[in-house]
């Protein structure tokens, strides 16, 4: 007995109307990717000029210096006193960043464990030093530090920073924390451990991650805060971004090439810090909130 194939229904000629839209779609690409590549060459021609500025000798009307040297990096870390400003940039950040951590992980554990009234108000009042401008809510708490007589010294530096980052390890702590499921704490308070003890010995190696994440993204947004540092910084406790802007004011009495070398150190700085941040911290983990399903 013979068998029948079936043949397959004929595809369907593409429309003129289609065509027109395919056709259409492309100039738009188009003008998207032109954007894209104009924005970058522009940024790139940015960096490049100060790079090169910053290892030119002379450079005037043409298209590039007469010469290169390195003499203007040992001129600007003299200079700009680079060892001092360095020095004081890894302090400020080490503090805020243990502060935060102190502060944060904690609040943290308990907006996530705890139910009461007010919590979406809490974490709204939360969001506003990390949604809103540091001038807009700057000017008013340098006021208060320097009335009490904190700024113009590091612990101000370090005091003002502290607003908008333990906010931000309490928004990055609380979905590591919401993953932990509960009963493992509960398995260890059953045996006889305190909340002291369940804290440190069960939760925080669970939380070395999420703690890690923390860590460098407030030590990258301290490192490169200006608003906030500059308004309560004093001569001694000025951040390598805050010397950055003083020389950039004073590049009329200093020679631009120091001031770009200053400025290719500071850039290459925070170079190094987003590379560490990407390197250990997966952006994903900082919005997921995984949540168990209800068992049936």
């Amino acid at each position: 007995m013979a068998t029948t194939t079936r043949a397959r229904p004929a595809r369907p000629p593409a429309t003129s109307t289609d065509r027109r839209r395919r056709i259409a779609a492309r100039p738009a690409a188009w003008l998207v990717w032109g954007v894209v590549i104009f924005f970058f060459l522009n940024l790139l021609g940015v960096v490049a000029s100060v790079l090169v500025s910053s290892f030119g000798q002379r450079w005037f009307d043409t298209w590039l210096p007469d010469g290169y040297t390195t003499s203007w990096y040992a001129r600007a870390w003299d200079e700009f006193a680079l060892l001092q400003v360095i020095v004081v940039t890894l302090e400020v950040s080490v503090l805020v960043v243990g502060l935060s951590l102190l502060i944060g992980v904690p609040a943290a554990y308990a907006l996530a464990r705890r139910s009461f009234p007010g919590k979406r108000l809490i974490f709204l009042v939360f969001l506003l030093p990390i949604l809103m401008p540091p001038i807009t809510y700057g000017i008013p708490l340098a006021t208060v530090l320097y009335k009490f007589g904190l700024a113009g010294h590091m612990s101000g530096v370090v005091l003002a920073n502290l607003v908008p980052s333990v906010p931000f390890v309490i928004l990055t702590m609380t979905p590591f924390i919401e993953q932990i499921d509960p009963r493992i704490e509960s398995a260890a308070r059953m045996c006889g451990a305190g909340l002291r003890t369940v804290f440190l010995r069960v939760l925080t190696p669970l939380l070395v991650p999420g703690i890690l994440a923390s860590a460098i993204l407030v030590l990258v947004r301290t490192v490169g805060m200006f608003e906030l540092t500059f308004l309560t910084a004093g001569p001694d406790s000025q951040t390598l971004v805050v010397a950055l802007y003083y020389s950039m004011s004073a590049s009329g009495i200093r020679a631009q090439q120091s001031v770009d070398a200053m400025a290719v150190i500071y850039t290459s700085m925070m170079l190094v810090l987003l590379v560490v941040a990407l390197r250990y911290v997966n952006p994903t983990q900082l919005v997921a909130q995984v949540k168990d399903e209800p068992e049936h």
